[in-house]
């Protein structure tokens, strides 16, 4: 591969990245505050992704992928939360759980049931987005198992030897 085919690869893989991110934080917004999907990916595209003002650059993103994880997560919701539950300890049901991390899981599980990308992938980067949202470390290893538990239910050739 050369140079310029490895950089825009590396491109690609940073707008897909920023698109998970900017997914998890509009199904936040969308659970905190009532807004449906439009409203918020109307202002997600108008007012953050790619957008720089006088006070601050919002990192550009697949547009693309930021809308197929949002709807995806909305319209497999119930889906996904029970797929969550089930990776989850029994005392902790998903309503218990933060919803930064509802949002989060929400995204991935999207990824693992609706998507081509490998579950490994897609644990590594929701772990990194944890690490975005919580820098101490703790929850980042909880992310990890409940995602590594989804990935396995929903791709189990994925892990197989």
């Amino acid at each position: 591969m050369s140079k310029a085919d490895n950089k825009r690869v590396n491109e690609k893989r940073a707008l897909k990245s920023a698109a998970r991110f900017y997914a998890v934080q509009a199904l936040f917004q969308m659970e905190v505050s009532g807004q449906t999907v439009e409203q918020v990916r109307v202002e997600f595209e108008t007012h953050r992704i790619g957008v720089e003002t006088e006070d601050e650059a919002w990192v550009d993103a697949d547009i693309d992928y930021f809308r197929k994880l949002v709807d995806l997560a909305v319209d497999d919701q119930a889906r996904i939360d029970q797929m969550t539950d089930r990776a989850l300890v029994a005392k902790w049901p998903i309503a218990r759980i933060d919803p930064t991390l509802r949002a989060l899981f929400r995204a991935a599980g999207a990824e693992f049931v609706e998507t081509d990308t490998p579950p490994r992938v897609v644990i590594t980067e929701y772990v990194q987005i944890t690490q975005a949202f919580f820098p101490e470390g703790r929850e980042s290893k909880f992310v990890n198992a409940v995602l590594d538990h989804m990935a396995r239910e929903a791709k189990p050739e994925a892990f197989s030897a």
